[in-house]
């Protein structure tokens, strides 16, 4: 007889376990970056076992949530704002509401990567005058970055999640005024220190050392598809 966690995973398999992580995070059980990397490894899992390790640590699907904390009243959007000065935010911190970080001829930096995000999409409204607001976030997440820079910059540089991937989305409102509003991944910013968790170091145990690896080929191998069929589409469009 064959061993169970070794069936195959399917999609929609899959698709319930990145749903399970999503219902975690909103109640403050799995920090930004915790999601993130669980995800990828969700959308790269091939069997069950794969699948349980990412959530053996938290409810069972479809058992009774903890009740929400309650939403701070009064206040739509938490304000972060650096004139003439600096304001951080990093580390372990709750994100439960929108947020707003203004830096006038100075420097605002907020930290998404270790926060417990209560909340389905991370909402940001940064403002820059003569000044510089930098977001980081986990590589993996997608960025929805709009406004205007006048004399100034706004862009994106985070390694986002292939097409169709259900990620967790930070949406950025940017207005700069010679300044910059920048939103950087892992891989642009200072590494994360973080300590492995059970799931990862099974993980590691099951796929060897090179585990990461395998996902970014599997992400790149997908690539590399949806690009040829796309050359194959316009051939075909072009009558070749």
């Amino acid at each position: 007889m064959s061993d169970p966690g070794q069936v195959r995973a399917s999609d929609a398999e899959r698709e319930a376990v990145v749903e399970q992580l999503r219902v975690a995070s909103v109640e403050g059980r799995l920090t930004l970056a915790e999601l993130t990397d669980r995800t990828e490894a969700a959308y790269s899992a091939s069997t069950h076992a794969e699948l349980a390790l990412l959530t053996q640590d938290l409810p069972a699907a479809g058992a009774v949530p903890a009740p929400p904390a309650p939403l701070p009243q009064g206040r739509k959007r938490r304000w972060f704002v650096g004139v003439m000065g600096d304001s951080k935010r990093r580390g372990k911190w709750r994100i439960d509401q929108e947020l707003g970080a203004v830096a006038v001829m100075g420097d605002v930096l907020l930290d998404l990567r270790e926060a417990e995000v209560r909340t389905d999409v991370v909402d940001v409204l940064a403002v820059s005058v003569m000044g510089d607001v930098k977001i980081i976030v986990p590589d993996g997440v997608i960025v929805d970055l709009d406004g205007m820079a006048i004399m100034g910059d706004k862009k994106v540089d985070v390694l986002e999640a292939a097409p169709g991937m259900n990620v967790p989305v930070v949406r950025v409102h940017a207005y700069a005024v010679m300044g910059d509003v920048k939103v950087l991944g892992d891989s642009r910013a200072q590494p994360l220190k973080r300590g492995l968790s059970a799931w990862r170091e099974h993980w590691r145990q099951m796929h060897g050392e090179d585990w990461r690896e395998l996902g970014r080929q599997i992400r790149h191998e997908g690539r590399e598809l949806r690009r040829q069929l796309r050359e194959e589409r316009r051939g075909v469009e072009r009558g070749y």
